[in-house]
Formats: structure tokens, sequence, C-alpha cells
């Protein structure tokens, strides 16, 4: 399934460390081990960022031009930002019709999705409609346990609630398995129930793991305090504002309208087959958005600047839990109420990875907004470990320097 198998894991982005030369094998394990500084609020946007290197639009085509790394049917780039733009694209949006990709092409965003409903809640905080520190129960009556130690809104935005694992639900393990089971519907209640089983994981606030359901909850939170569906909130609220016009939350629509990239998976026999339309029910909230290259460009660069939140609550999209608040791991908290932190090179980009299948996106910016980037590609395998091998590549060109 999409999210539905995805979101219960970390899948937070690439091993982005070091240099240019070590930032891609580092990623090749997959994406569950995002790299994060030591938990701090993030520099202010006048501190300095370190050199960043200059555009080579040579080698960034060569690393979306290279689909099989991993195995993709097409990769589509683009980088903002006040140290230079570009914008370049690879493969093909449909492997029947052969259309070339182009940047007003709508894909599946999958995860992305959070930084629109974190935005949006942290929006009802600054109307005083939603307080931070205000438990779920409170606001959601009857979804969580009473015997939960009390949930709140920050522990869902920041990965802290520790709610239980996701009981009694598909677990695709083969392309064919994904297939039986891609259009299953849950509604939100059903789907919270399957995560409400046993005890919480650990006390809410003491550490973090990285969970979609803490978004599920989220976007129901708006639902109950604006009495509309989030998706509502998100076009008035965002989308309207920044006129990003190819930006839709489907909600119980299986297709994607308009012109879009479709997303295929292989089989066991080798042939490809279409997965583009597929029930998002389980993603609600947390992965079920529909975007483009150039709309998510334009939403990091208005977020960042201070046009869609107040800076002390815009200052909460740059800040990590303390440091004790570790990844079950043992590695420090690497998300933010939204967000998440990856250092390539000694750059600190602040952003967003998501998939669903058939769909993977990285969109990441320097908190200074002198380097954004913004890639959507689509690997064709269930899922094998080698999915953040474009990520990696593409930031090790944008960010990270070679040694001199």
């Amino acid at each position: 399934m999409t999210s539905t198998h995805l979101s219960r894991r970390a899948l937070a982005g690439v091993a982005l460390t070091g240099t240019a030369a070590a930032a891609v094998p580092s990623a090749l394990a997959g994406l569950t081990a995002l790299s994060a500084q030591p938990a701090a609020a993030a520099p202010a946007p006048s501190a300095p960022t370190p050199p960043l290197p200059p555009l080579d639009p040579a080698a960034l085509q060569a690393a979306i031009d290279d689909l099989e790394h991993p195995p993709s049917t097409a990769a589509q780039l683009r980088v903002g930002g006040t140290a230079g733009r570009w914008y370049g694209s690879s493969g093909v949006a449909d492997t029947g019709t052969r259309r070339p990709v182009s940047p007003y092409h709508r894909v599946r965003i999958g995860s992305v999705t959070k930084v629109f409903v974190a935005t949006v809640v942290l929006q009802l905080v600054a109307e005083g409609r939603v307080a931070l520190d205000a438990p779920v129960t409170r606001l959601l009556p009857g979804l969580l346990p009473a015997r939960f130690a009390p949930v709140t809104v920050r522990h869902l935005l920041t990965h802290t609630s520790g709610l239980p694992d996701h009981v009694g639900i598909p677990e695709p393990q083969t392309a064919e398995e994904v297939f039986r089971h891609r259009f299953d519907h849950w509604t939100p209640r059903e789907w919270v129930a399957t995560a409400t089983h046993g005890p919480l994981k650990f006390a809410p606030g003491t550490r973090q793991e990285y969970r979609g359901i803490n978004y599920v909850l989220a976007a129901l939170i708006v639902d109950r305090v604006t009495a509309r569906p989030y998706g509502h909130a998100v076009a008035t609220r965002i989308l309207r504002p920044l006129d990003l016009m190819r930006t839709a939350v489907p909600g119980d629509d299986r297709h994607i309208r308009g012109r879009h990239v479709r997303g295929y998976l292989r089989m066991a026999d080798g042939s490809l087959r279409d997965i583009t339309a597929y029930d998002q029910s389980s993603a609600r909230g947390e992965g079920d958005m529909i975007s483009t290259v150039d709309d998510l460009d334009r939403l990091l660069a208005a977020l960042f600047a201070g046009e869609l939140l107040p800076p002390d609550l815009l200052r909460l999209m740059f800040t990590l839990p303390p440091d004790d608040v570790r990844m079950p791991d043992g590695t420090p908290a690497r998300y933010s109420a939204g967000l998440q932190q990856a250092v390539v090179g000694g750059v600190t980009l602040w952003g967003k990875t998501g998939e669903t299948y058939g769909y993977k996106n990285a969109a990441f910016s320097t908190r200074d907004g002198r380097r954004r980037f913004v890639l959507a590609y689509h690997p064709t395998t269930a899922r094998d470990g080698t999915e953040s091998q474009m990520i990696a590549r593409v930031a090790a060109l944008l960010v990270a320097r070679a040694p001199s």
C-alpha cells in the first residue's frame, strides 16, 4: 500500500553527512538514518551559511538522468534560492505515450504533506484556537484510550507521542500484494484505532519516533477546530494565498487529476504495472497530498521567509527537541514541528522527504533561503533499500563542496 505501509517506518531522509564524496555512499542503506546536529534551535536567518558550491547544470542533469540507481521511470529537479536556480527533468511521465516530464506535472508527495498540516496547526495556534500543550483527548474525545498518559498537540507535531504500533493492518511484502490492497479504504477513526492497542511505547515527550499516525491525528484536530475537512484549511490558508494551483488534497479521490506523472511498480515477472490510482485514506493528513516541484519550491520559499507564520511559531519548525530526546536507535532527534533536519557537508538543511509506491520526493532548503531543492522521481521497486540514491547524489552536488 502507499503510505499505509511506509508511514509506520522512519522514512525520513538520507544519511546526508560529510563531503560530497562521502554523502552518496552513506545513503545507500535507505531512508532510515537521517543525520542530525545536536538538538538545538536552527541558526537565525542572518547567520552565515557555509559556502555553497556553484550550480553545475551538467552534473545535476547527469544525476537525474541516472534512472538505474534506483530503477525509476522519471525524475525532475527544481533548484531555487538566492544562490542560483535550475530545472531539469529526465524520463517519461507515461510509459505508454512516452510523454516527457514537465514542471507542470503533478505527483504524489507522500509525507511532504506533513509540512502543510503542521503549518495549518501552527496558524491555528497563532489564532488562539489550538494550544500546543492541549491534550489530544480534549480536542478529539474518544479517539485515544483513557489509560494513555496525556499526548499533546506538540507531541504529535514533533513525533514524540509514543503511540503504539499499528495492529491488524496489511503489510504487503511484494508488488503483487501491494496491488491486492491498493483500494483498501479506512475511515480516520478506524485507522487511529489500529494504533491504540497496548501501552504507549514511551512516555510522551521523552523520545522521538517518526510516525504517520501523529499527523493523521493532527489533521483530525484541524477538522474539529475548523468544522471542515483539513483540506479546506490547507486550500484557504496556504494554496490560494500562495497561488499553488496544482497542489491538492484529494480526499477520497483515488486518481490524480490533470497532467501528472504516472507511478509504476515492477512485478515478479519483470513487467511494469501502473500504481497511480490508489486509495489514500490511510495516509490522510500525513501523506495524501498531490503537488508539483514548482509549487513545493514556492511553499518552501514562502514558509521560510515568514509569510505563513509569526516568528515565534515559525521558530518551532527549526527547533529540535532537547538533547535527551533520542530516536529509537539512540541517535539525536531530527524532527521539529513539521520539518526534518539534514546536514550535508556541514550545511544544515530543513525540509521533508516523502514517498508512496511509484513516487518519491525531497524538498529542502537552507534556513537563509540561499539554496532550495525539490526533487521528484519515480522508483519502480516496492522498497529494496536503494530508493534514496538519487536524493543523496543530488544533495551532494548542491551543498557539499569537494575537499580541497
